[in-house]
């Protein structure tokens, strides 16, 4: 049993800098994307705007301010999908709503004035 101090089994690791983060993703494609769809309020364009400065951020170097700018373009490109996806759907639902909601108000209505004319052919 080899007692010795220090014990030498691992080659000893090399020391250097730590392994460099991913750059952070300028979301240019989504805005692109949202910019061209018809949403709510110009938050495509507006995501648009930071997806450009995230990217030109990332090419001079500067990984803090495009990682800021992608967070807010991340956000404002999410917020138009979901205005884009979820406005339409609840005009839809309000559409349907109406529709039935018209349809059996003119059946009562129906029902009402054909009652009227019938009943007062009396006096004749």
């Amino acid at each position: 049993m080899d007692t010795s101090y220090p014990r030498e089994d691992e080659p000893p690791r090399k020391r250097g800098p730590p392994p460099a983060a991913p750059p952070p993703r300028d979301h240019l494609v989504w805005a692109i994307f949202n910019t061209l769809y018809m949403n709510f309020c110009c938050l495509g364009f507006v995501a648009l705007a930071f997806a450009v400065k995230a990217r030109d951020r990332k090419v001079s170097g500067d990984v803090e301010a495009a990682r800021h700018f992608s967070s807010k373009a991340r956000c404002y490109n999410g917020l138009a999908t979901a205005g884009s996806v979820v406005l339409p759907l609840l005009l839809g639902a309000l559409v349907v709503t109406g529709v039935i909601h018209l349809s059996k108000l003119a059946q009562e209505s129906v029902g009402f004035f054909t009652y009227q004319l019938s009943g007062g052919g009396d006096d004749e």
